[in-house]
């Protein structure tokens, strides 16, 4: 029978310590180190489980809350999805590919334009005098050499978060 090694020691130590903890304070621990993972119904593939969802995933009529680690960071890969029946700050009414196949140096403004030419469609009125503002989440140079076209552009109250849907909301 021969010993651990100093090293394996350590990270069996290490194991037995993160277990412990978990069991000790149940999966609260664990849940920050690996957020749960947003649940769609299967029926009507809206989101039913609030959790980390995918950017690439994103559908229409998603909701989301403000992410201050995202936001901060040029490159958003999840978000924190929740079902639109509960308080959220997010809506997502617009999703479009962006043309061509080399990077737009002009990215931000043919995302911002796309976007603005939906939101009086889907609001019920003009963005300039809407209390509604909308922001798009675009490709990156990174992501669109690996064939990402498309834009997500979200609607959103500023201060406010909204239960349900702000299609139609006309304000």
């Amino acid at each position: 029978m021969s010993a651990l090694r100093l090293p394996s020691r350590l990270a069996l130590a290490s194991v037995v310590a993160l277990a412990a903890v978990a069991s000790l304070g149940g999966c609260a621990v664990l849940e920050n180190i690996f957020p749960a993972q947003a649940e769609r119904d299967a029926e009507t593939q809206q989101i039913a489980e609030a959790g980390q969802q995918d950017v690439f995933t994103v559908a229409l009529g998603d909701c989301f809350n403000n992410d201050a680690a995202a936001i901060d960071n040029e490159e958003i890969s999840d978000l924190p999805a929740v079902p639109c029946a509960e308080p959220h700050d997010n809506e997502v009414f617009l999703l479009f590919d962006l043309a061509g196949d080399e990077f737009p140096v002009d990215v931000d403004q043919l995302a911002d334009d796309g976007c603005f030419a939906q939101f009086e469609t889907f609001v019920g009125m003009p963005y300039e005098t809407s209390v509604l503002d909308y922001f798009p989440i675009q490709p990156t140079v990174e992501t669109w050499a690996e064939g990402d076209r498309e834009v997500i552009c979200s609607v959103f109250e500023p201060e406010v978060q909204t239960t349900g849907t702000l299609a139609g909301a006309a304000r």
